[in-house]
């Protein structure tokens, strides 16, 4: 079985405007300043998960030139350049129909491109475990983390057990108001969602044809062109068609075979002005 890295990468970071632009969003700047982009500190940080896996990155067209620069390791043809924006569920779809076409024993990851993760041999220890569950299993896992406080900004995952231990996801939980956020707190057994998903390439695909056969028939017209002259040309004309809905929309709240492993280490998906000046220990001038 293979190993596969997934690394979305084609948000426009919002959020942090004027730091961030639609121009150069936020995962292709040194925003830690540390002399290192976010998504090169992404990369470098599932490194040391598997040296060996092989790693895409799905963006936006416009992006990867910035792609190519930062990560000049990832061979172009494992570039996903999207033609349009259509959030999660069609990201991670082509990415896996893509590589179904070479590697159809697939172990993937698939990570957003612009999370803080210090402690670096910590989480390969998490993800490891996670892609030895999915090896041999029929199973969808998510990352969680313990929350360190009553985060408003995050989703959370209901599962009761132990952070080191993958258990059957309860329920997903929308962004709360202060209120609910301190309850979870209180009563144990939510994680913050980190958006960072593990599977097979067999459990995804079946998943996504039950629960999103729009975007796989899709998919499965699109398929033909992959790795060959007219990819870019039919990802075009059909890529834009598909429905725009996140994974967990799509997939992650109706499969029955979701399981988070979390995790103590530290984690910021720095969408905040707040959570960089944090980490940095200096306010942000513009």
């Amino acid at each position: 079985m293979t190993e596969h890295i997934v690394i979305m990468a084609g948000g426009v970071g919002s959020r942090l405007y004027p730091l961030s632009t639609p121009e150069h969003p936020k995962q292709f700047l040194d925003l830690l300043d540390c002399g290192k982009t976010l998504i090169r500190l992404t990369y470098e940080r599932f490194l040391a998960v598997n040296p060996e896996a092989r790693f895409w990155v799905v963006t936006s067209a416009a992006y990867v030139h910035f792609v190519n620069e930062q990560i000049p390791e990832i061979p172009s043809e494992q570039i996903i350049a999207e033609p349009a924006a259509r959030n999660t569920a069609p990201c991670i779809a082509l990415a896996c129909w893509k590589i179904h076409k070479k590697y159809p024993d697939a172990n993937i990851i698939v990570t957003p491109s612009d999370a803080y993760v210090p402690d670096v041999q910590a989480f390969a220890s998490t993800a490891r475990t996670a892609l030895d569950f999915t090896a041999s299993q029929d199973a969808i896992v998510c990352i969680g983390i313990r929350p360190s406080s009553p985060h408003t900004g995050y989703g959370y995952i209901q599962a009761p057990g132990d952070a080191g231990t993958v258990v059957k996801v309860e329920s997903f939980k929308e962004k709360p108001d202060k209120q609910t956020a301190e309850r979870y707190l209180a009563e144990g057994g939510y994680w913050w969602n980190a958006g960072i998903f593990v599977w097979n390439l067999a459990t995804v695909e079946q998943e996504l044809r039950k629960f999103a056969p729009g975007i796989t028939s899709m998919m499965d017209r699109m398929a033909p062109a992959l790795f060959t002259p007219s990819e870019g040309q039919t990802l075009a004309e059909l890529f834009p068609q598909c429905e725009k809905i996140s994974i967990d929309y799509a997939v992650m709240e109706k499969s029955s075979k979701v399981y988070v492993l979390a995790a103590d280490w530290e984690w910021s998906d720095l969408g905040s002005f707040e959570a960089i000046e944090k980490i940095r220990g200096k306010i942000l001038h513009f």
